[in-house]
């Protein structure tokens, strides 16, 4: 749900004309969701409690970042369009960013690095990997396609200021998180 509500918000700040962007991102999140519970299983349950300690401050600072950045840049762009147009110039709607590869890879490993404790747990209870993967992966690959669109379809009810709003959904995502394995212990 993460990597789904993150590609929403990457839908509405995108320029998708393509089915690049779309799929990237689907493909991206889809296998990092299905490579972390790999990783985990991996691992064994000798680094079990090690990894489940730190995995939800991995995920915060990485969805942390990002969600500043993309807040910073909405409201740097925000503010010179406001400019702008006090000025009395014209300055159209920026109709969308472009995709970073390294922003796409930090998307994708603080969207899934959860998983990797989830894929521990695959290991000691002896659930099968390569089903549960290849499940998690089909699934998640669908959503993030699905909500770039979403996205792209909702991003144009809050105009230039869905950079912001973005930013915004990330961070709080990080806290969700955060909120989740300190308080519920999940």
């Amino acid at each position: 749900m993460d990597a789904f509500a993150v590609s929403i918000t990457q839908g509405a700040c995108l320029d998708i004309r393509t089915l690049r962007y779309p799929l990237a991102i689907g493909i991206t999140f889809g296998l990092f969701q299905a490579a972390m519970p790999v990783l985990g299983w991996l691992a064994g349950t000798t680094f079990s409690s090690m990894i489940q300690h730190v995995d939800h401050w991995v995920a915060v600072v990485l969805l942390g970042i990002i969600g500043i950045k993309l807040f910073a840049d909405g409201f740097l762009d925000f503010r010179r369009k406001k400019h702008a147009e006090a000025n009395g110039m014209s300055c159209e709607v920026k109709c969308g960013g472009i995709l970073q590869f390294h922003d796409l890879l930090m998307m994708g490993i603080a969207t899934s690095i959860d998983a990797l404790a989830v894929g521990i747990t695959f290991g000691m209870l002896g659930i099968d990997i390569w089903s549960s993967i290849l499940i998690i992966g089909l699934t998640t690959f669908i959503l993030s396609t699905v909500g770039v669109y979403i996205g792209k379809r909702t991003g144009p009810l809050l105009g230039d200021k869905m950079e912001m709003v973005g930013g915004v959904v990330l961070v709080l995502l990080g806290i969700k998180i955060l909120i989740e394995h300190m308080v519920k212990g999940i």
